[in-house]
């Protein structure tokens, strides 16, 4: 994919994005059109025709950003929060494209996130993160029928959940203002970007919704960041957040959605490819997306994956029904961690591509799957983590014989263990 990005001071901004991501990229006068000149310069970057952008800026530079792929379909695309993006036809008209122009509604092209950009993202937050451990026992251990069940234990990642690694990524790729960084977070992200900042000695803010739980709250506070409590559910939390980000300048590092946080996340996968190699299926637990995109980008179809939901907070199940990311309920026990108001832009197409399908679990599901894990490997969970243990035991997974399946446990900053009683 190549880029034509048109003159001026909010697109050079984006020009530059485009580049560092390694997308060819050139900026053309104002009023350029296709038929120009500098097409030839463009043929020398690219064999295709260019995907033109043009970004009319609402916030400081978003972090959400569009890429038009020549491959997507033309039809209705969402405008993330804090974006404001119009695509631009093939032949002029600024308001609309004509049939089998390059633009759609979708903004994400699916190579920029693989296997070669995970592995070169992990090689530089690697000194930052732990590698954390996998264990391999029977799915009979938990009264099912035999098979190779191997736990990935992201549970004991710096800050208690795998959102650490993304916090990381966005940190070191990105250059944070002296305004220091925002994060919007049910409580898991909040306390791997306020970890990462006090461990790079950066200033950051923190918005929660009130259903973030005591214990996130609390260990958010302890790495010293801002908290600030805001709101019913995660969406209001983040709107908070992006009024902030206008007022202070200060660098949004969004939970799900944005490259460096799907890089940071993917890294799971990489790490699992080669504790357990021969896996044949991964289930993942669905919030908005990042670890699901993350791990399907990295395995590309070559391992099954598989998202588990709450019935509450059907996200990507609503998503993948309509053919695009649409608001879903978000009432679940896991609804401070698995229950945004729609799953991320950036990783919808790699859910298309490469997630299998999802399965949707009850809350008392994820509450026995949080005892079974408890009884039987005395590993805590929280409920968003223990969501793919209870597809098995409900059986909205069932595994055929002799599959090795993976279950990412994905964190523990649950109150459910309390040494003070």
């Amino acid at each position: 994919m190549c880029a034509a990005v048109r003159r001026s001071t909010a697109n050079r901004v984006l020009g530059a994005r485009l580049k560092r991501l390694g997308v060819p990229t050139i900026i053309v006068d104002r009023n350029a059109r296709p038929g120009h000149s500098w097409r030839n310069r463009y043929r020398s970057l690219c064999l295709h025709d260019p995907v033109w952008y043009d970004y009319l800026p609402s916030l400081p530079f978003p972090e959400h950003w569009p890429v038009f792929s020549p491959k997507d379909k033309i039809g209705d695309w969402p405008r993330s929060p804090g974006v404001s993006v119009r695509p631009n036809a093939r032949h002029g008209s600024r308001r609309k494209a004509p049939a089998g122009a390059p633009t759609c509604w979708y903004c994400f092209r699916i190579h920029d996130v693989n296997q070669a950009a995970i592995s070169a993202t992990y090689a530089r937050v690697r000194p930052h993160i732990r590698r954390t451990p996998t264990i391999e026992v029977s799915g009979a251990d938990f009264g099912l029928a035999p098979f190779r069940l191997t736990f990935k234990l992201e549970q004991l990642q710096h800050a208690g959940s795998f959102k650490t690694r993304g916090a990381f990524v966005n940190l070191l790729a990105r250059q944070v203002p002296p305004a220091g960084v925002v994060a919007a977070s049910g409580g898991n992200h909040g306390a791997a970007v306020a970890y990462a900042a006090h461990q790079l000695g950066v200033s950051a803010r923190i918005f929660v919704p009130t259903v973030s739980t005591p214990t996130k709250i609390a260990r958010i506070r302890s790495y010293g960041a801002d908290l600030v409590v805001h709101g019913d559910r995660y969406a209001d939390a983040l709107a908070a957040s992006q009024v902030w980000i206008a007022q202070s300048g200060a660098l949004p590092v969004h939970a799900f959605d944005s490259v460096e946080t799907l890089l940071g996340q993917g890294s799971v996968a990489l790490e699992l490819a080669e504790q357990a190699p021969g896996i044949r299926t991964v289930l993942v637990a669905v919030g908005g997306g990042g670890l699901i995109g993350g791990i399907a980008a990295w395995f590309a179809g070559a391992t099954r994956v598989v998202g588990v939901e709450p019935e509450g907070a059907p996200t990507l199940t609503a998503a993948l029904r309509a053919g695009r990311p649409v608001d879903a309920p978000s009432g679940s026990i896991a609804a401070d961690s698995l229950a945004p108001r729609q799953v991320g832009a950036l990783m919808f197409p790699i859910a298309q591509r490469y997630v299998e399908r999802v399965a949707l679990v009850s809350d008392a599901d994820i509450r026995l799957a949080q005892a079974a894990l408890w009884e039987v490997l005395r590993l805590v969970a929280e409920p968003g983590a223990a969501a793919p243990v209870a597809a098995l035991l409900a059986g909205a997974y069932t595994p055929v014989p002799d599959e090795h399946v993976a279950v990412i446990i994905s964190g523990a900053n649950t109150p459910a263990v309390d040494f003070a009683r």
